[in-house]
């Protein structure tokens, strides 16, 4: 077969591949930098309150397709214009949000153990006292759990979780895979 065939091949090979091969996790996505911030991007914040606007463009002219009501809500900034961050939160939304109502605080939300989608109001996530799957539970959490991330080592995260009724809080070590906030095999400190 010519040369020119055979990269005519590969190309169509290469477009094609996404489309049929089945989405997988990805490793920790190469990092740039943010053209406002300089900061890293993409990386994750949180919502400071509980009302935040999700636009369609950067500006308050553009209209809103969603409008966020839980503060601590972890999203992960892929691009900056001037005072807008575009954002994902972890069902894949991304719209535009003022960068006043994001803040720099980790946060993560528990995502159900994988293969138990189906049911994933009845799966929880246990959080143990130490970072060993041997060790003494201090809760069983659920799908949707927001707790503050405290640090990861790339395996583990310390996340402190509060409790209904500001009973106080519950203080624990979760598997990293069982978290949407961080990345795969990021240390946090």
């Amino acid at each position: 077969m010519n040369p020119a065939r055979l990269a005519l091949l590969a190309a169509l090979f290469a477009l094609l591949v996404p489309l049929t091969a089945e989405a997988a996790p990805a490793p920790a996505p190469e990092v740039g930098k943010g053209p406002v911030t300089k900061l890293p991007l993409p990386r994750y914040a949180s919502l400071k309150t509980n009302r935040v606007n999700l636009r369609e463009g950067p500006s308050k002219d553009h209209r809103t397709l969603w409008v966020f009501q839980r503060e601590g809500l972890p999203v992960e900034i892929v691009a900056e214009f001037e005072t807008w961050r575009r954002i994902r939160d972890s069902e894949g939304t991304e719209g535009w949000v003022l960068h006043s109502l994001l803040s720099g605080r980790r946060t993560a939300v528990v995502i159900p153990p994988s293969g138990e989608r189906a049911d994933a109001s009845k799966a929880t996530v246990p959080l143990v006292a130490r970072a060993d799957e041997q060790s003494a539970e201090e809760a069983r959490l659920q799908p949707g759990v927001i707790g503050s991330v405290k640090s990861c080592t790339g395996t583990w995260c310390r996340l402190v979780v509060p409790l209904p009724d500001k009973r106080g809080d519950v203080d624990g070590y979760i598997r990293q895979s069982r978290l949407w906030g961080v990345y795969p095999q990021e240390r946090v400190e």
